[in-house]
């Protein structure tokens, strides 16, 4: 575990605010009259959380083990998504679980899954050499 922190600290932040942000009540502000902002932001947490971890995996590791690496960075958000949404449905008040939200959030992960490969994999690794 301790190799994990010490690998991840940034993805293990943005994991650890999408836990907060996911069951705190928002305040009502002007944003909320914009339709859909709230899968935009879905797709914006997902996606930084998705290309932070294809950063840091891409700036510590020399080869891509392509398996291990969709499984941390695809598999796992998708999974940690989901479980968020059942919570809401299940154990909040204020929140509730929506398919909508995880579509969101599984389309954030893709799009960063897509930059990281071809856009953030070829530049960090020219840089490295």
């Amino acid at each position: 575990m301790i190799a994990y922190i010490k690998r991840y600290p940034l993805s293990l932040i943005v994991i650890a605010i999408i836990w907060y942000l996911s069951f705190f009540t928002p305040p009502e502000t002007e944003l909320n009259e914009i339709p859909y902002i709230d899968k935009m932001v879905h797709v914006c947490m997902y996606g930084g959380l998705s290309v932070t971890l294809w950063i840091e995996y891409l700036f510590r590791h020399c080869s891509l083990m392509l398996k291990r690496l969709i499984t941390g960075a695809v598999v796992c958000p998708i999974l940690m998504s989901g479980c968020i949404e059942v919570l809401q449905a299940t154990c909040t008040e204020t929140r509730s679980g929506d398919w909508m939200d995880f579509a969101a959030n599984c389309t954030g992960v893709i799009l960063a899954s897509v930059l990281g490969y071809y856009i953030c994999r070829p530049v960090i690794w020219k840089y490295k050499k």
